[in-house]
């Protein structure tokens, strides 16, 4: 592709554009049916476009701030990829544990390989890059320093959830470690979406 195209706008992106110079949208509720009417392009194709205008630095507002999405939108965007896939392999891996896959021979015996490959990343992983991630909601680290700190913080939520259940009527065995590192990961994963839409909400 030559140079001169890679930044050639789409004509969604001149949809975009043209609404916000000649309606001058308040939100982006507004700013999305607006573009709808004259593109007839889907609510998430428009508002992920949106954001990657901004995040291009191409869409900039008189006042300098950004468009206000709603939580529910950030959710839904291509932003919030990682949560959303959190989600899905956290609960992907709690009902490969918890499924008695001795049952069935032939399957179970290949879903058993899937089972250690999503219980080292549900153990190893995800609860730790959900804690980082609730700390640090935006790039304040840089990928490398993310994932290193997503093992350590892993190892050390799993060892201090274990030394709690030691203490409960549950004990430590299987389901109960599942149950709540799962509950642990999808609480620490939602408080570090919210987080980062109010962080990015304020820029």
């Amino acid at each position: 592709m030559p140079p001169e195209n890679i930044h050639r706008p789409s004509s969604l992106d001149e949809s975009i554009i043209n609404v916000l110079s000649t309606n001058h949208p308040k939100t982006v509720r507004q700013l999305v049916k607006l573009v709808q009417l004259e593109s007839d392009r889907p609510e998430e194709e428009i508002i992920d476009r949106v954001l990657l205008l901004q995040d291009q630095g191409r869409l900039v507002l008189k006042d300098q701030r950004p468009l206000s999405f709603t939580l529910k939108d950030y959710v839904l965007s291509l932003h919030a990829y990682w949560y959303l896939a959190i989600i899905v392999l956290a609960a992907t891996t709690a009902t490969l544990i918890l499924a008695n896959l001795e049952r069935a021979p032939f399957i179970g015996g290949i879903l058993l390989y899937v089972r250690y490959l999503f219980g080292s990343l549900f153990v190893l992983f995800l609860p730790g890059y959900s804690f980082i991630k609730a700390l640090f909601p935006v790039r304040e680290i840089d990928n490398v320093e993310r994932t290193a700190l997503s093992i350590g913080m892993s190892l050390a939520v799993v060892a201090i959830n274990a030394l709690i259940l030691n203490y409960t009527p549950w004990g430590i065995s299987t389901t109960p470690i599942t149950l709540s590192l799962l509950g642990l990961t999808l609480t620490l994963s939602t408080g570090a979406i919210v987080r980062e839409y109010q962080a990015l909400s304020k820029e």
